[in-house]
């Protein structure tokens, strides 16, 4: 049987920042993947936004590593040499009713750290972006975008460099803790099945966190969290964009609302919206309903009027890896051991996950460390 220091489960951004970590720590790390490359699922769909870090309870691990995160993120693009932008975001109340809730977002931002986002009326508004219509807007300038397959590619040179292997299409369908090790059987894409056994396992499977936890022989399940499911859906604008910034309304609940992001290269498109999901099998269906811009249109035409009949296309969608279902409170990240010295599972990593993940990485480290 093959014996490893560390390995990590899945090779999104979240397993990639770790597995460099830990690698970068000095770990031998062993990264196993079940797709054919880095990425696949939840960090190649989603809105490529680095966050400010506004909106979570100040003091939760969202809001503490989404700063933390951010401010390591941009240092790090600029370091590599990795694209991206930092364009600003406008969040705007389109009606008298959601001003509250605006100055909640402030409230909660100043909390956070993010002392640099201040409040804009309406005319300031429409000096930056004259086709918005708003009744008021908060303007974040350390909001950013990415390109994050870029950044997934960093992550991986560095872990690599430091020694990281990558197992693509294996996929672990089997494990158990015994102890001072935990033993996984892994089938590759070809039918060939083996057992390797580490002295850490650090399960960063996303979307499948749960399942891959539930499959542990021996470890203490009580703790494990139920895996929602939440698509997101996405359409782009045909044509050029009239924005040069983010724009997104008051939130929602499960998400941020309809908002507009912007590529590298100047394209707009929408999303995501909420649209909760039956537990999936292993395959995700990722098609877009032509029929679902119809809320997007009205969603949109809130804070953008002039929005023109047909100029939204079906696009792309992800799946939120939540632990918290409809109308729950949204739940934290969760780092969790189960009480094993030689487990942890990084549950619910969703947005900002993306902007936060060389400070999970960081964080994940140091409770491994201190195993």
């Amino acid at each position: 049987m093959d014996k490893v220091d560390c390995i990590v489960i899945g090779a999104g951004v979240v397993g990639l920042a770790t597995a460099r970590a830990l690698a970068l720590g000095g770990r031998e790390v062993l990264v196993v993947e079940q797709h054919a490359a880095i990425g696949m699922e939840t960090s190649s769909r989603n809105s490529e936004v680095i966050h400010a870090g506004l909106y979570y309870p100040t003091g939760s691990l969202k809001a503490r590593l989404c700063v933390r995160g951010r401010d390591a993120l941009y240092a790090y693009c600029r370091e590599r040499g990795i694209p991206h932008r930092r364009c600003g975001k406008l969040i705007v109340a389109t009606s008298d009713a959601q001003l509250p809730k605006l100055g909640q977002i402030h409230d909660q931002a100043i909390a956070n750290g993010c002392h640099e986002v201040v409040p804009l009326s309406p005319q300031q508004v429409r000096d930056l972006e004259p086709e918005l219509s708003c009744v008021g807007a908060l303007w974040s300038p350390s909001t950013g975008i990415i390109d994050s397959h870029a950044y997934m590619l960093a992550l991986q040179g560095d872990a690599e460099n430091a020694g990281a292997v990558f197992a693509f299409d294996s996929r672990v369908h089997a494990a158990r803790l015994e102890t001072d090790t935990v033993i996984l059987s892994v089938r590759t894409s070809d039918g060939t099945e083996m057992e390797i056994s580490t002295g850490l396992l650090v399960n960063c499977a996303g979307l499948w966190a749960p399942r891959i936890a539930g499959l542990i022989g021996g470890l203490d399940q009580r703790p494990t969290p139920r895996a929602w499911f939440a698509k997101g859906n996405y359409y782009s604008l045909a044509g050029k964009s009239p924005f040069s910034r983010l724009v997104y309304p008051v939130p929602e609940p499960g998400g941020l609302g309809v908002h507009l992001t912007l590529d590298l290269g100047g394209q707009a498109r929408f999303g995501p919206d909420v649209e909760w999901l039956d537990t999936p099998g292993d395959e995700l269906d990722y098609r877009v309903a032509p029929e679902r811009a119809d809320r997007f249109y009205r969603e949109i035409r809130a804070y953008w009027p002039k929005l023109a009949d047909g100029a939204l296309q079906p696009a792309y969608s992800g799946v939120r890896p939540k632990i918290s279902g409809p109308g729950d409170p949204a739940a934290d990240f969760l780092f969790c051991s189960h009480g094993s010295p030689h487990y942890l599972g990084l549950y619910g990593i969703e947005s900002p996950g993306l902007t936060a993940a060389l400070a999970v990485a960081e964080h994940a480290a140091a409770m491994a460390g201190r195993a």
